[in-house]
């Protein structure tokens, strides 16, 4: 990996997102794809971890105060929708991250800068990287720029998705919430394959596959819906 202008860098990123960056190596952190991991250099995976959560959170709050009459089921469908894989793509190609992720040669021949699970994942760590860096001020100015007309614009209730149907299924039998964890990753970089678990207490475990951790997780709850409605 030759070294990176740090400085250049966080300016490319202040006009992408209006956020000037203080931490140099966190936003270098959450720029770096896993194909420059071997280098020892740390990838944005654990930024995307809290990225996803502070993502959600806000769109909550969000959907709370817009929303008065909508009740849990409405709010968690729409905000399922909002914080979907191709929204969340949409808005980094608007920005051009894609040019401004780190990544292999290889990587980037095969496509990685316009990746879809690549460009989600280094959007929710630049989020989450926002969150470290400059608390709540920094990434909610970012996130209510992105999605707040697009929430304002939603004249409907999206349908249920697998996640949603499946919670709401087991909240209404009284029983445990589902839990889900990641199997294993395979696959080149460009292509990665998920498999994620998912289980219910005394109900037993689903496993589902998919091209990111989300799409896994919808897939495994899918499955499991098909199981549990099944019994007698």
């Amino acid at each position: 990996m030759h070294p990176v202008d740090k400085k250049s860098l966080a300016l490319k990123i202040y006009e992408a997102t209006g956020y000037q960056f203080r931490d140099l190596d966190l936003l270098l952190e959450a720029l770096t794809h896993p194909s420059l991991s071997y280098k020892s250099a740390a990838n944005y995976e654990r930024l995307e971890f809290l990225g996803d959560a502070v993502l959600s959170m806000t769109i909550s709050e969000m959907l709370y105060r817009l929303f008065p009459d909508d009740d849990e089921g409405c709010l968690t469908r729409k905000r399922t929708a909002l914080v979907r894989g191709s929204e969340v793509v949409e808005i980094a190609r608007s920005i051009g991250l894609g040019e401004l992720i780190l990544m292999s040669g290889g990587e980037r021949t095969c496509g990685g800068s316009d990746n879809p699970g690549t460009l989600e994942n280094a959007l929710e760590a630049l989020i989450g990287a926002m969150y470290m860096d400059g608390g709540p001020e920094a990434y909610r100015s970012f996130i209510h720029k992105h999605w707040l007309a697009r929430a304002q614009h939603m004249s409907y209730t999206p349908p249920q998705d697998p996640k949603t149907a499946l919670q709401e299924w087991v909240q209404g039998r009284g029983w445990a919430m589902p839990l889900y964890k990641l199997v294993s990753k395979s696959g080149p970089e460009h292509k990665p394959v998920f498999a994620v678990e998912v289980s219910i207490q005394e109900h037993g475990n689903v496993l589902g596959t998919g091209s990111s951790k989300k799409l896994a997780e919808q897939e495994a709850a899918k499955l499991m819906l098909q199981k549990i409605t099944e019994l007698p």
